[in-house]
């Protein structure tokens, strides 16, 4: 792939005080360059490029602006320790990108060329990339549709681009418990919807849930299934597990729920432990009674931004669960220290997972 790269002349002054006081954020920060390549149906995709980071211009009709057409991807680029910059399983992220498109009838793109765009701009940026332990370089892949159009139909014209942001460790004190709602009114999406993709669609629908829960104290929401609001799905930034008599449990990539690059690296991981996982329906009611019981062992998330996030407080209409003494379980902990080792390249990579720019 070709792509022509313009550099800027008036770089930007990276946060490297922020770095050195943990108080980076995630996304708060934005690097020099950021890649574009548009797509025609005419001419496919071209005029990959790189330019200096600035806004973007749509028709006041653009069709992603009133139809939602639009996806994005969340990735990370890790500084080791002897100054190499890593992807982790970006290829995954690539067939996720075009099950997206393809839910919402959106071109997809060639893995190859996803992945060696975003090596593109992580090899340009790679000096936004901070340094300290924990830190990251936030990569935000998206596509929107640009047909100036107000027929409700696909676009026949889109944009990609790439943004990286320099981001700091989502746990700047060390990976602590976070309280978490059931919410049985509202839901996520259903069977036949657009669960699955990584949408923004996806994300707005949930702010209302979130909010709700935020006035209430609790950090996020756990989704429960949209038809019988019986069985635990996701919250709204990460799957989720729970540790049950010693067997992990998680949802089913049953199209409800975003099959999450971390959420398989998490299961292989805990398997290759001699951990039992199962993939299945678990209703909150079972939740309630294995903690009852005094079987509820762990709970936690995971995702690309926290990795792994120990659950320490679970809200079911009245019923409260306090889970491990809110604190840090030893399988969440034991998986969140041997996935993170790998990304960084702290750790022997046996499986492959982490690519060099």
């Amino acid at each position: 792939m070709d792509i022509k790269v313009t550099r800027t002349m008036t770089p930007m002054s990276k946060p490297l005080a922020e770095e050195k006081a943990g108080t980076l954020g995630f996304g708060n920060y934005f690097s020099d360059h950021m890649f574009l390549m548009n797509y025609t149906k005419e001419k496919g995709w071209h005029d990959a490029r790189i330019c200096p980071l600035t806004d973007l211009k749509f028709h006041p009709a653009a069709m992603g602006l009133h139809y939602g057409q639009e996806i994005f991807e969340g990735m990370k680029s890790y500084r080791t320790k002897d100054d190499r910059m890593l992807l982790f399983r970006p290829y995954e992220n690539a067939k996720r990108w075009n099950d997206s498109a393809e839910r919402m009838c959106m071109p997809q793109m060639d893995e190859d060329m996803f992945v060696d765009s975003i090596k593109a701009i992580v090899d340009m940026d790679r000096d936004w990339a901070p340094h300290a332990e924990g830190t990251s370089l936030v990569l935000r892949p998206a596509m929107v549709a640009t047909t100036p159009n107000l027929g409700v139909h696909p676009s026949d014209e889109y944009i990609f681009f790439i943004i990286t942001s320099p981001s700091g460790a989502y746990y700047p004190e060390g990976i602590d418990p976070v309280s978490i709602y059931v919410e049985d009114e509202y839901i996520r999406a259903a069977r036949g919807g657009t669960g699955y993709a990584k949408t923004g669609g996806n994300y707005a629908g949930s702010l209302k849930a979130a909010q709700l829960a935020a006035e209430k104290g609790f950090t996020q929401v756990l989704w429960l299934d949209g038809i019988e609001k019986k069985y635990v799905e996701e919250v709204g930034s990460m799957n989720m597990m729970f540790v049950i008599d010693g067997t992990i449990i998680t949802a089913p990539l049953d199209g409800t729920i975003l099959p999450g690059v971390t959420r398989s690296s998490v299961i292989q991981l805990a398997r290759d432990k001699g951990l039992k996982v199962e993939e299945r329906k678990l209703s909150i009611d079972e939740i309630c009674e294995a903690y009852d019981a005094g079987k509820l062992d762990e709970a936690f998330g995971t995702g690309t931004a926290a990795v792994v996030s120990p659950v320490g407080k679970l809200q079911y209409k009245d019923k409260e669960m306090i889970i491990n003494d809110f604190k840090t379980g030893p399988i969440a902990k034991d998986l969140y220290d041997s996935l993170l080792s790998i990304q960084i390249g702290d750790s022997p990579d046996p499986y492959g997972w982490t690519i060099e720019v």
